[in-house]
C-alpha cells in the first residue's frame, strides 16, 4: 500500500469516526433527559419561601445541603417510591435519569454553584426537545485536526467570567494548548478535567455569526511530553445553545480566536 493510499484510508476512517460521533451527540442531545429537555434552573436564595415556579415541594437552603418537604398532593417520588415528609438532600452527582426526586417524568435535580443551590427541572415532554431537528455541523476535514501541546500553568488559576444566566463566576484553568492556525501560533486557555482531558471555552470569528456566540472544545488528556490534538472537527456547542436555563461560562479574556472556524458544530438546524 502506497503513502498515498495509507493517508487516504486514515482519513476516511477519520470522517466515518467523526459521522459516527456526531449522530451520536444528536441522540445524547435528543434524550429524553437531555439538555433540550432543561425547562428551568431556580436559585433557592431568589425564593425564601421554598415555593419554586411550577415545581410541588417546598425546598429551602440548609447550610451545605437543601431540605425538601411534600405533602401526598405534591405528587413527589423519592428514590422510585412516593414521597412525604421532609428529607436532607445534597447534590446531584450522577445521571439526570438516576435523580433521586421525581414528579412523574420529571426529574427534579439538586445543584450547588459556588455555595449557591437551586434545583433543576428536566421534563421530557419540553417543546425544545420536541421541536428538535439536528445540528447543524460543518463534515469532517482532517486540516482541521491539528498537533498541540499542553503548557500546564505553575498553578491553577481561577478568572472570573460571566455566565450565560448573567451571574459572573470562576473559571478553574489549569494551562493553555498552542498549535499553528493559518500559518500562525494560536492559544486557548483550558481547564483540566478529572480524567486528564482539557476543556477550552472559545469564540471565533465566526461567533455569533455563522456559529452560536461560542463553543467548547475537549483536547484528549494530553501525554507526558504536553502533545495533544486540537480537533476542530469536535468543536461542540454548549448546553446553553439547547435550553436558556444553563449556566455556561462565556470564553475567558484571551479565547477569542482572530480566525474563522468553519469546522464542528455551528448552531441548531
Amino acid at each position: 500500500m502506497t503513502n498515498d493510499e495509507t493517508g487516504a484510508n486514515g482519513a476516511a476512517d477519520a470522517a466515518d469516526a467523526w459521522k459516527q460521533w456526531h449522530e451520536a451527540r444528536n441522540e445524547g442531545v435528543a434524550a429524553p433527559y437531555g439538555p433540550l429537555a432543561l425547562t428551568g434552573t431556580h436559585w433557592l436564595e431568589d425564593y425564601p419561601d421554598g415555593r419554586l415556579p411550577d415545581t410541588p415541594g417546598t425546598w429551602v437552603t440548609d447550610g451545605d445541603g437543601v431540605v425538601l418537604t411534600a405533602t401526598a398532593g405534591d405528587g413527589l417520588t423519592l428514590d422510585g417510591a412516593p414521597f412525604t415528609g421532609e428529607i436532607r438532600l445534597g447534590a446531584d452527582e450522577g445521571a439526570v435519569d438516576a435523580a433521586r426526586v421525581a414528579a412523574g417524568g420529571r426529574r427534579l435535580i439538586v445543584l450547588v454553584r459556588e455555595g449557591s443551590w437551586g434545583v433543576r427541572d428536566f421534563d421530557p415532554g419540553a417543546a425544545p426537545r420536541r421541536a428538535f431537528r439536528g445540528i447543524e455541523a460543518t463534515p469532517y476535514d482532517a486540516r482541521w485536526s491539528l498537533p498541540a501541546r499542553f503548557r500546564p500553568y505553575p498553578a491553577d488559576r481561577t478568572v472570573r467570567v460571566e455566565n450565560a444566566d448573567g451571574r459572573e463566576r470562576g473559571l478553574g484553568l489549569g494551562g493553555e494548548v498552542a498549535f499553528t492556525l493559518d500559518g500562525a501560533e494560536r492559544t486557548l486557555q483550558v481547564s483540566v478535567l478529572g480524567d486528564g482531558s482539557l476543556w477550552a471555552v472559545f469564540a471565533d470569528a465566526t461567533s455569533g455569526d455563522s456559529s452560536f456566540r461560542f463553543r467548547f472544545l475537549y483536547p484528549a488528556a494530553p501525554d507526558a511530553e504536553g502533545r495533544t490534538t486540537v480537533d476542530l472537527n469536535r468543536t461542540v456547542l454548549p448546553p446553553c445553545a439547547f435550553a436558556d436555563h444553563f449556566i455556561c461560562p462565556f470564553p475567558p479574556p484571551g479565547n477569542t480566536l482572530p480566525v474563522a472556524v468553519a469546522a464542528g458544530e455551528r448552531n441548531l438546524r
